[in-house]
């Protein structure tokens, strides 16, 4: 049984000394005894396009391809002047739904109220179309006509 196990594993790795051991050793099986392993198991010189036509193997490196992922488009997500939102809401809604710091806030407001128009953030479209709604309800639910809207960056 163990001899058997080490022909198997000497076939595998050097026909050559397993050829050797099968024809001297009684007790091989007969199936084994009777069939020659191959001295060469590469391309053969002969053949087109195989080899180097020196004897040798060809060899390379497998590699798993990833495919590459996109970043997603970003939108600006802008608040609109009007002259009947008061600013202390405008305020409230960019700390609540921005995230923002009340300075950070405070400066947004001023550059809306100066400039007419002012960007609380950039985003991937699901985020941004989520932070417009929620500004655009929340202001609803308090009788503002505040506007709030993404574009393409």
């Amino acid at each position: 049984m163990v001899l058997t196990m080490l022909l198997r594993l000497t076939t595998d790795v050097c026909p050559m000394i397993a050829k050797d051991l099968l024809e001297t050793n009684e007790e091989a099986p007969v199936a084994m005894r009777l069939v020659p392993a191959p001295a060469w198991a590469g391309p053969k010189e002969d053949d087109p396009g195989k080899g180097d036509g020196k004897g040798g193997t060809e060899t390379g490196i497998i590699t798993k391809t990833r495919p590459k992922t996109k970043r997603p488009n970003l939108y600006r997500v802008l608040l609109l002047n009007d002259d009947y939102t008061p600013m202390e809401f405008v305020i409230l809604v960019l700390q609540d739904v921005f995230n923002k710091s009340r300075e950070e806030a405070v400066q947004i407001m001023l550059h809306v109220h100066q400039k007419g128009v002012g960007e609380c953030g950039v985003y991937p479209y699901e985020v941004a179309e989520t932070k417009v709604t929620r500004v655009m309800d929340t202001a609803r639910k308090n009788q503002h006509p505040l506007q709030c809207v993404m574009e393409k960056q």
